[in-house]
C-alpha cells in the first residue's frame, strides 16, 4: 500500500577494448558524472517513501529530484552528442523529460489518491494500481534508455557490461518489497473498512446494517484466508503473511460473536422501548402487560453489563490487532528496504 517508487537510470560500468575508444567512454562518463545527482536523489526519494507514513512528508526530496533531473539536462542538453552524434543524447533528454512529467504531474496525482484512499476499499485499490501503472511507465522508458545506452556503445566498439549498480539493486529490492506489502495490505484494508463501516453501524444502532456488515466482513475475512494460503513468503519472511492472518483471525471472531451479540442486545433494548410506546399509547395496560415490561426491562439490565463488557473487550482488541498489524508492516519495510 501507500509507497511510491522510482525508477532509475542504471549507470552501467564501461571497459574499451583500445585506446581509440577513449573519446566515447569519455562521453559517457560525462554523462554518468551529471546523473550522478539523480542517482543519489532517486535513492534519497525511495527511502524517505520507505520509512515514511505519509507521501507528504516526503516532498521536499521529490523537489529535489526534480531540480536535479533539470539540471542535468541543462548540461547534457548543452552537449553536441559525440562528434556530432545526438542520437543518444535526444533519448536521454527524451527520459529526463518524461520522468520529470511523471514525478511532477503524476506522482501528485497520486500523492491527492493517497490522502483519501482510506475512504474505501476501491479507493485505495485504485490508489496503488494507479501507483504501480506509474511506476510501470517509468521502468519501461529505463529499459528502453538502457537499449539506447547499448546501442551507442555497440556503434563505437565500447564493451559494457549488464551489471546492475549497488543502486540497482537497492532500487529492485524496494519495488519487490514494496510489492509484497501493497498485496497484504490490500488483504487487510479490504476487512479493516468493512469492519470501520461495521463500528458505525453499531454506533448508530442501525440492526439492518450492522447485519449486512457482518455478512460481508465474514465472507471478505473467508476470501483473505484463502488468498493468504497462497502467499509465498517474502525470501521466506513470513511476517506479514502471519501479521495479516493474525489480524484477519480477529475479524472474524468480531464477525461471528460481537456482531450477534450487538444484535441481540439492541433488538432488547428495542423490544423495551416499543413495549414501552405501546404501554403509554394504551394509558392503562393491564398487569399481564406491566409484568412482561418488567421482565424485559429486568433482562435488558442484565445484559447491559455483559454488553459492555464484551464491547470493551472487542475494543481493546480491535486497536491491538490494528497496531499489531501496523507493526509488521513497518518492520517488514524497515527490515527489508536497505537505509543506506
Amino acid at each position: 500500500m501507500k509507497r511510491i517508487l522510482l525508477g532509475i537510470l542504471l549507470i552501467v560500468s564501461l571497459t574499451c577494448a583500445a585506446q581509440e575508444f577513449k573519446t566515447p567512454i569519455d562521453y559517457l562518463n560525462f554523462i554518468g558524472k551529471e546523473s550522478k545527482s539523480i542517482t543519489a536523489n532517486t535513492w534519497k526519494y525511495t527511502k524517505a517513501v520507505a520509512h515514511s507514513k505519509s507521501a507528504r512528508k516526503i516532498d521536499a526530496t521529490r523537489k529535489n529530484l526534480i531540480k536535479s533531473i533539470q539540471a542535468a539536462s541543462k548540461k547534457i542538453g548543452a552537449t553536441n552528442g559525440y562528434k556530432g552524434d545526438v542520437v543518444y543524447r535526444d533519448q536521454l533528454l527524451a527520459y529526463y523529460s518524461i520522468s520529470e512529467k511523471y514525478i511532477n504531474d503524476e506522482y501528485d496525482k497520486i500523492i491527492d489518491m493517497q490522502e483519501v484512499a482510506e475512504q474505501s476499499y476501491d479507493l485505495m485499490e485504485a490508489y496503488i494500481l494507479t501507483r504501480d501503472m506509474v511506476n510501470e511507465k517509468i521502468n519501461a522508458e529505463i529499459e528502453k534508455l538502457n537499449t539506447n545506452q547499448k546501442e551507442f556503445a555497440n556503434k563505437y566498439n565500447i564493451a559494457i557490461t549488464d551489471d546492475e549498480t549497488e543502486l540497482g539493486k537497492k532500487m529492485e529490492i524496494s519495488n519487490q518489497v514494496f510489492r509484497h506489502q501493497s498485496d497484504m495490505y490490500l488483504i487487510f484494508f479490504k476487512v479493516y473498512i468493512t469492519d470501520a463501516n461495521l463500528m458505525k453501524a453499531v454506533q448508530d444502532k442501525n440492526i439492518n446494517t450492522i447485519q449486512q456488515n457482518a455478512s460481508a466482513l465474514e465472507s471478505f475475512v473467508a476470501e483473505g484466508l484463502e488468498k493468504l494460503k497462497a502467499a509465498k513468503p517474502f525470501k521466506n519472511d513470513m511476517m506479514l503473511v502471519n501479521g495479516s492472518k493474525k489480524a484477519l483471525e480477529f475479524y472474524k471472531k468480531e464477525a461471528l460473536e460481537f456482531a450477534p451479540a450487538v444484535t441481540d442486545f439492541l433488538m432488547l433494548n428495542q423490544k423495551a422501548e416499543e413495549t414501552k410506546k405501546a404501554m403509554d399509547a394504551k394509558g392503562k395496560p393491564s398487569k399481564a402487560e406491566i409484568d412482561a415490561y418488567n421482565k424485559t426491562v429486568a433482562d435488558l439490565n442484565k445484559a447491559v453489563d455483559a454488553y459492555n463488557k464484551l464491547t470493551t473487550k472487542f475494543h481493546n482488541d480491535r486497536n491491538n490487532a490494528i497496531t499489531a498489524w501496523n507493526a509488521a508492516s513497518d518492520g517488514f519495510v524497515s527490515k527489508h528496504v536497505p537505509k543506506d
